[in-house]
This record gives structure tokens, C-alpha cells and sequence, in this order.
């Protein structure tokens, strides 16, 4: 089973939260049982987080080995300017080390973007712009620390693509399966694992996906 799961902001990538007091986690969105998440998406991130029930592709979709992209729609404060695309394009150097080359392009604010809950805050004497942002790593933050890196401090991210798969209307807290890849033994070259087509797909099990869920704060 592979999940697509709009992730609010300000909820964990996890089912439990021992905070006091405790702090909104994956376990608020009646989500199957027996599905963890196969990858990271920061507490103040917004977005596609894909969550399975396969060891194997939870490993697959973690390793930078399947060379994954991930691209997001990123808010930044400023206006960028052809310096600081052409840094991010060529790889910037962080505290951890230089980066991999970005995939960056400046664009229009993304049309029935639901406004952010806390709404975001920006200064009315800065402007500000919207980057969509590609990259084949998985660093604690990265893009954050990226942007800020050449002078735009980010003030929204969602994450709209792991690989082949895209939030495609999920507005925050739905979820919906999806057909299951189809993983190599070996990394491939191109990037992510191989999707199964529409006939496959319909002779899976989860020939139901595209069943968009609500978000309902009842648990699991």
C-alpha cells in the first residue's frame, strides 16, 4: 500500500508525540493501519509525504541511492534576482558541505493556494516571490538553508512531487492511495523507480487509489 498525504503545517511525521502539550502528528488522519512514512517533511512544511506499509519501498524512497526528486513551491522573502537562481542551479556550500545542483525557476503566486494556518508573515516594506525548487537530496532543512544561502529567507514550503507522484488536488490534511512502483534491484540512472501503468495498477490491489480521504481528527 503507498499513500499520498497532504501534510498540514505544524503537524510531526510521526504517530506519537510525547510534548506537553502534545503537538499534532500523522495518527490525526485516520490513515490505514500499519503505514509510516518513507521520508522526512519538516513540522513547519507543508505538502506531499508519501506513506507505506513496505519496508522495502520505505528504504527505496529514503535512500538518495534511487535519486528521487522532490520539487516544492517555495515562498521566499525578496525578489531573486539571475545571481542567486544561477547559485542555486550550480549548488551552494552550507554548513555540511556544497550541495547538488538545484533545478530552479521563478513563478507566478500558484493559483487556489489555500492560505496558510498560522498565516504567513511577511513585511510589507520587502517583497516577496515564489521559486519552484528541485532537488535529488534529503538534508535536514536543505532547502530552507539553501534559499537563505543567497539572500531570500524562505517564508512558506510545500513540497508538491516525490518522483512520479504529485499532490494533485490534495488540499491539506487528505489523502488518497496510489499504484505502487515498481522497484528495480538496482538504482536506476533516471531517477525514481518505475510506476506500474493504468492497466497494472488496476489489477493491483490498490486498484482503488485516487480515493481522496478527508482529514478527520479521530486517530488512525
Amino acid at each position: 500500500m503507498l499513500i499520498a498525504l497532504h501534510k498540514p503545517m505544524n503537524v510531526l511525521c510521526q504517530f506519537t508525540d510525547r510534548s506537553t502539550p502534545p503537538r499534532a502528528t500523522l495518527a490525526d488522519f485516520a490513515l490505514p493501519k500499519n503505514v509510516y512514512a518513507a521520508g522526512r517533511l519538516d513540522f513547519d512544511s507543508e505538502g506531499l509525504l508519501l506513506l507505506t506499509d513496505d519496508g522495502g519501498l520505505v528504504a527505496a524512497i529514503s535512500s538518495p541511492k534511487f535519486d528521487w526528486p522532490k520539487t516544492y513551491l517555495v515562498q521566499v522573502e525578496g525578489v531573486p534576482d539571475a545571481l542567486a537562481l544561477q547559485r542555486l542551479r550550480e549548488g551552494v556550500v552550507l554548513n555540511d558541505g556544497p550541495t547538488r545542483p538545484a533545478e530552479v525557476e521563478c513563478i507566478d503566486p500558484p493559483e487556489g493556494l489555500a492560505p496558510r494556518d498560522p498565516p504567513v508573515r511577511v513585511r510589507l516594506s520587502v517583497p516577496d516571490a515564489w521559486l519552484r525548487l528541485t532537488i535529488r537530496e534529503g538534508r535536514n532543512r536543505q532547502v530552507r538553508r539553501m534559499t537563505a544561502a543567497v539572500g531570500l529567507p524562505t517564508l512558506r514550503l510545500i513540497r508538491e512531487a516525490i518522483g512520479p507522484y504529485r499532490l494533485d488536488g490534495l488540499t491539506a490534511g487528505q489523502w488518497r492511495e496510489l499504484p505502487m512502483p515498481e522497484l528495480p534491484t538496482r538504482p536506476r540512472r533516471s531517477g525514481a523507480p518505475m510506476v506500474p501503468t493504468a492497466s497494472k495498477a488496476a489489477r493491483s490491489p490498490s486498484a482503488g487509489a485516487g480515493l481522496i480521504r478527508p482529514w478527520k481528527r479521530d486517530g488512525r
